[in-house]
């Protein structure tokens, strides 16, 4: 969480204090107001706010009719929910390489494309942005999707776009981690009207229908989901933070471009390659060295000076040899609700092995991030650039 107040409580008290605050409602209809202005903040005609990433990006791949027998290409380097959301519709995640920018590299998706391959998900881990013009025309190429998980990626661009805007569909979580929050949440954002109406029915299937009029104007017809609507109370919430965004991110990109030019004269790290710079979220500073040890050295003695850095290799379950049940392929409990004991997914591309992407270990292993805060003094940047020089 980055920044919260006065406003956030009081939007929480007001919606609270209506006494109706199911989504649906007659009082002030908070998640349709978020979702309006979502979708104005992004620039998409169609969006949907769920209890989170996961929520969203499942949903996401539903409506673009993904499921058993198809694939779906997914970085090694993401938090497991990426590919779980994968598993979910019945489909498989086949995991291929990052570049030097910590996001998925296209010219290995392409090499791991099959004729089974119905989508791509860059993501856009970090808030750093995807080459999402090489992943554009790898799949207008090969005729898949594009789904962007910018679960970690609220509010920034690539060549001034919206993430989220450029794909099919993107995905965005608000959990308490994120760039905005409201402790859980997420949002779906599409400009195809046939994603939206089908991930409008599987977010919601057990209300959609019986509350309101949210089936005005839909054609596709109702089928079996889940449950991923949120309350006013959460809408509320996320209203606030999204006024709060603007300035955030302006904070943030003042503070990581004025430690960024510390660390750059003195050379003793080079900064990682980016996309778009000045549409990166700015929540990272990206430090790359020439080997696995340098980086860890570096870390140690920042670490020894009271500045703590975070070497991604060590990030758990964002890393895919921690994707326990992937790499064991076990991806539902049933038997016969898992995606890799399903007929129809026979041979495809589930082959998994811990060195299979060795490019996306070692940039993992060389890469050392910096955590930027909006509120850092200009005595606070000199202080960690000073550290990190030294």
């Amino acid at each position: 969480m980055f920044r919260v107040g006065q406003e956030e409580i009081d939007a929480f008290a007001k919606a609270l204090l209506s006494r109706d605050f199911f989504k649906i409602n007659n009082a002030g209809r908070e998640v349709f107001h978020f979702e309006e202005e979502w979708k104005e903040t992004i620039g998409v005609p169609y969006a949907l706010t769920m209890t989170s990433g996961f929520a969203a990006l499942t949903s996401a791949l539903i409506g673009m009719g993904i499921g058993p027998g198809d694939e779906v290409i997914v970085p090694g380097y993401t938090y497991i929910a990426s590919a779980l959301a994968v598993l979910a519709t019945g489909a498989v995640p086949v995991i291929a390489e990052i570049n030097g920018t910590m996001t998925l590299d296209p010219a290995d998706a392409e090499r791991k494309i099959s004729k089974a391959t119905k989508a791509i998900m860059p993501v856009h881990i970090q808030g750093f942005p995807s080459d999402m013009d090489g992943i554009a025309r790898v799949a207008k190429k090969h005729g898949v999707r594009v789904l962007e998980d910018a679960c970690q990626a609220d509010g920034g661009s690539y060549h001034g776009r919206r993430l989220g805007s450029v794909g099919d569909a993107g995905a965005f979580s608000f959990n308490f981690y994120k760039l905005i929050t409201a402790g859980e949440g997420g949002a779906m954002v599409t400009g195809d009207r046939t994603i939206y109406e089908r991930a409008l029915i599987y977010h919601d299937a057990g209300a959609v229908a019986f509350f309101g009029n949210q089936l005005d104007g839909i054609t596709q017809p109702l089928f079996g989901g889940s449950e991923f609507r949120v309350s006013d109370l959460t809408g509320a919430i996320l209203r606030a933070q999204l006024r709060r965004m603007p300035g955030i991110l302006e904070d943030l990109h003042r503070n990581r471009d004025a430690l960024a030019e510390r660390v750059k004269s003195a050379g003793k790290a080079s900064l990682a390659p980016s996309n778009d710079s000045a549409g990166d979220c700015a929540t990272t500073l990206a430090l790359r060295f020439e080997s696995a040890g340098e980086c860890r050295a570096s870390a140690e003695k920042c670490a020894a000076r009271g500045l703590s850095l975070t070497v991604p290799i060590d990030t758990g379950k964002h890393v895919y040899t921690n994707w326990t049940q992937i790499m064991e392929k076990r991806g539902a409990l049933h038997p016969a609700m898992d995606p890799y004991r399903m007929e129809a997914n026979r041979g495809l591309q589930t082959d998994y092995a811990p060195d299979m992407c060795p490019a996306t270990l070692d940039y993992l292993n060389r890469t050392a991030y910096v955590g930027i805060d909006p509120d850092w003094t200009e005595e606070r940047i000199e202080k960690i650039g000073a550290i990190l020089n030294a």
